[in-house]
């Protein structure tokens, strides 16, 4: 957390997935709403990280039910960070995944730089 002015605090987080579990993703997305609801929250930098068998969790045709979840948080400056690595071992393409995504080389590698620049680790 860091302090912007009196009684307003913006938040440095990232949130990691790295099982095929809905559930999991579910309680995610409930954990970044409810820190978005959590007083003033402009400032804040929210990202989640998805490595391994979780990447298909944001695939278009399996994220029909967390979809509007993510587009709206990702509307709101979250950020969903799918990592390639993982993308390549199960053979999914950009297109395949939902738009609110980006790519990034490897899950590990943006979950150490994120947490190197001051974001605290979050495991749902």
């Amino acid at each position: 957390m860091i302090g912007n002015k009196v009684g307003v605090m913006s938040y440095k987080v990232v949130f990691h997935i790295d099982w095929d579990d809905d559930q999991t993703l579910r309680m995610g997305l409930a954990n970044m709403i409810n820190l978005l609801n959590d007083g003033d929250s402009s400032g804040s930098e929210i990202h989640m990280v998805a490595n391994g068998h979780a990447v298909r969790l944001f695939r278009k045709e399996f994220a029909e039910g967390n979809m509007h979840q993510i587009e709206e948080l990702n509307s709101k400056g979250v950020r969903f960070c799918l990592c390639n690595n993982s993308m390549n071992k199960f053979n999914y393409k950009k297109q395949d995944m939902l738009d609110a995504c980006e790519i990034v080389p490897a899950g590990v590698a943006e979950l150490c730089k994120l947490q190197a620049s001051g974001c605290a680790y979050i495991k749902p």
